[in-house]
């Protein structure tokens, strides 16, 4: 959906990201996923597809990766979260954050080292910040890296990882010295002695995503894997609002799956003297609504990225359009899942896989509170945190 051809803003270059990740959506996604949520497994078949689509750190520039701009990376996501949204947490981990933070904080030799692999799926990387106690307060962290002979030792826990058990690197963030030292960043291996990756089950969401808690007890890593060139936490959030961008992006393709399904079966669902349903004009308002807050949402994606390309972008910029998309994109499939009543709890329809999983998507970098706070505070210039 288009309703406003926003389309004839993009660049030759961002049609044909967009046109190249829906064919491969539709081609290699969309058939099996349905299964993958189903049994609670990752494709991870589709790796290498996806790297040598060059979606992996796609708007990052040299080192093997695809340098596209922050529109073409947003209509990637699009495109992979319109198969799921697993599939682009998957992508916007990798790229986002964990190969992001090493392209802008990194020395020339971890940039050397781990991003041109990473571009190409042979390193898979998640990323530490969340801990059991410290969530939405990451500065809480309990998490600790200390200086040892030729290196750090470090200790802590982290939950809620996105690819953490087929990691081959783990961006763990700690805090250096103690409890009350800097943050820093270190990449650790996952293969290091006292690392260990444990899958969390029974997830009712994300259920086509790998999500596992990490334990580090005494983990070495020499002093070159702590990222040089940033402290505090700048370093995490800035990988944040990076992620978050993609999500504003990510949940448009959620939206619009839906709304495609919910239209299908509306044309061709007969009820009430032999009329498709979608002649009635409770279900007519439904998709007006639903028009109107795809296209809001794709405005200010498509404004925010300009913002972005022209160095002009505020972290609030990203905490609005992460805030109302998921928000619209939940109220969408809620809708959605509505109009196709019964048979919307199938997986035999998209719908009720996309509503399980933005519920995550809601939640994670950053709750939809704690993007209200952000823009509040902005507003008022009071923060009204604790």
């Amino acid at each position: 959906m288009d309703f406003l051809d926003l389309s004839r803003h993009f660049t030759p270059e961002e049609k044909h990201v967009r046109d190249s990740v829906r064919s491969f959506t539709d081609a290699r996604i969309l058939p099996t996923i349905g299964d993958h949520f189903e049994k609670g497994t990752f494709p991870m078949e589709l790796i290498p597809e996806i790297a040598s689509l060059g979606l992996l750190g796609c708007n990052l520039h040299g080192y093997g990766c695809a340098g596209l701009s922050e529109v073409g990376y947003g209509l990637a996501m699009q495109e992979l979260e319109r198969g799921d949204s697993g599939i682009r947490s998957f992508a916007s981990v990798q790229g986002s954050l964990v190969m992001y933070p090493i392209w802008a904080f990194g020395s020339e030799e971890q940039k050397q080292h781990y991003l041109p692999k990473m571009a190409k799926g042979e390193i898979i990387g998640c990323f530490g910040l969340t801990e059991p106690d410290a969530g939405s307060n990451p500065s809480g962290m309990r998490t600790v890296a200390k200086e040892t002979k030729g290196g750090f030792v470090l200790n802590g826990t982290k939950r809620w990882i996105t690819n953490g058990n087929i990691a081959d690197v783990a961006l763990v963030w700690a805090k250096l010295g103690g409890p009350e030292g800097d943050v820093r960043g270190f990449l650790v291996p996952t293969k290091s002695k006292g690392f260990e990756a444990r899958l969390i089950h029974k997830k009712m969401s994300l259920r086509a995503s790998v999500t596992s808690e990490l334990i580090l007890e005494d983990v070495f890593v020499p002093e070159d894997a702590m990222l040089p060139n940033v402290r505090g936490m700048k370093g995490p959030l800035s990988c944040l609002t990076s992620a978050r961008f993609g999500i504003a992006w990510g949940v448009l393709g959620a939206m619009q799956a839906c709304f495609d399904s919910a239209l299908d079966y509306a044309m061709n669902r007969v009820q009430f003297g032999g009329k498709p349903i979608a002649s009635h004009q409770l279900v007519q308002a439904k998709f007006a609504e639903m028009l109107t807050q795809i296209t809001s949402a794709q405005l200010m994606v498509l404004e925010v990225s300009r913002l972005k390309e022209e160095k002009k972008l505020k972290p609030a910029h990203v905490s609005l359009i992460k805030r109302n998309n998921v928000r619209a994109a939940l109220d969408i499939a809620r809708v959605c899942r509505d109009i196709l009543g019964g048979n919307g709890i199938t997986l035999e329809y998209p719908v009720m896989r996309h509503l399980c999983n933005l519920e995550t998507v809601y939640t994670y970098e950053g709750t939809h509170d704690v993007h209200t706070l952000v823009l509040g505070q902005e507003v008022t210039g009071i923060n009204a945190f604790g």
